[in-house]
C-alpha cells in the first residue's frame, strides 16, 4: 500500500515537473518570438517607408551602424569604457552603501541623527550636483564613476538598514538572552536574514548604474556609449544612437543575468528553492 502511495507521488510529481518546464520552455519562446516579430515589423516599416528611417532608423542600419564601429575597434573601446565606471559604480556603492548600513544599524544614536539628511539626500536629483560634481573631481572618468555612486548608494543604503531593522526582534531577543554579543548578531542573523534583500538590491543597482554611467557620460565623457549616443544626436546619426542604445540594453541584460546566477548559487548554498 505505501509503496502504491509512493509511486503515484513521484508519478504526479514527475508529471508537475515536466508541466513546469514545459511551461517555462514556452515563455522563453513566446518572448523569443515576439521580439523576433517586433524587428520584423520594424525593418518591413522601414523598407515600405511606412516609417521615416532618417528619424526611426531599422534594424538592418543598426546592425551595419554596430559592424561598422567593430571594424574601426571604435566599439570595443567604447564598451570597455561605459562598462569598466559601471562596474566600479556598482561594486563601490553596493559594498559602501551595505557598509554604511551596517554602521547604521550597530549605533541607533547616529542611525536617528542622520536618517532625515538621508532623506533629503535621497530626494535630491543628482544631476543638479552635476557641475559640482565636475569642480570637484574633474571632467575625468572620476566624475562619471562619482555620479554612479550617488545614484545608487542612498538606495542601498535605505533599503539595506530597512532590512536589518526589521530582522525579527524574538529572535535577537533570544541571541541576547543565551549571551551572544552584537557582531554575533550581526553575522548569525542579521546578515543571513537580509541576503534576500541584498540579492534585490543588486537586482536594482544593476538598472542604476547604467543610468548613472550614461547620466555621467553625457555631462563629461569623452569616450563611452554615452558619448557615442551623444555625439549621434548631434550630428543626427540616429543610427548610431540606436545602435549604442541596444548595445547599453544587451550590457545590462547580461549584467543582470549574472546578479541571477549569484542568486541561484547564493540559494542553493542556503536551501532555499
Amino acid at each position: 500500500m505505501k509503496n502504491n502511495l509512493k509511486q503515484s507521488f513521484s508519478k504526479d510529481f514527475i508529471k508537475y515537473k515536466n508541466k513546469l518546464k514545459r511551461n517555462k520552455i514556452l515563455i522563453v519562446f513566446c518572448q523569443i518570438s515576439l521580439l523576433l516579430i517586433l524587428i520584423g515589423l520594424w525593418e518591413l516599416f522601414a523598407y515600405l517607408q511606412i516609417i521615416d528611417t532618417f528619424i526611426f532608423s531599422s534594424p538592418s542600419k543598426i546592425v551595419a551602424t554596430t559592424i561598422d564601429l567593430f571594424k574601426n575597434g571604435n566599439l570595443t573601446y567604447h564598451i570597455g569604457v561605459t562598462l569598466n565606471e559601471a562596474i566600479i559604480g556598482f561594486l563601490i556603492a553596493t559594498i559602501g552603501g551595505s557598509l554604511i548600513a551596517i554602521l547604521l544599524w550597530w549605533n541607533e544614536t547616529i542611525r536617528k541623527i542622520l536618517d532625515p539628511y538621508i532623506v533629503v539626500l535621497n530626494s535630491l536629483p543628482k544631476i543638479a550636483l552635476g557641475p559640482m560634481i565636475i569642480v570637484w573631481v574633474g571632467t575625468g572618468i572620476g566624475s562619471i564613476i562619482v555620479m554612479d555612486i550617488l545614484i545608487m548608494i542612498v538606495i542601498t543604503i535605505i533599503s539595506m538598514l530597512n532590512s536589518f531593522v526589521n530582522c525579527d526582534e524574538n529572535k535577537i531577543m533570544l541571541l541576547k538572552s543565551m549571551g551572544a554579543k552584537k557582531y554575533q548578531i550581526l553575522f548569525k542573523l542579521i546578515l543571513p536574514n537580509s541576503l534576500l534583500d541584498f540579492i534585490s538590491v543588486l537586482k536594482i543597482n544593476v538598472g542604476l548604474t547604467w543610468v548613472g554611467t550614461i547620466m555621467g557620460e553625457y555631462l563629461v565623457s569623452r569616450a563611452g556609449l554615452g558619448y557615442l549616443i551623444v555625439y549621434g544626436g548631434q550630428v543626427f546619426k540616429l543610427d548610431l544612437v540606436m545602435a549604442s542604445t541596444i548595445i547599453l540594453c544587451i550590457l545590462a541584460a547580461l549584467m543582470y543575468f549574472i546578479v541571477a546566477l549569484i542568486e541561484k548559487i547564493l540559494y542553493k548554498t542556503r536551501g532555499i528553492s
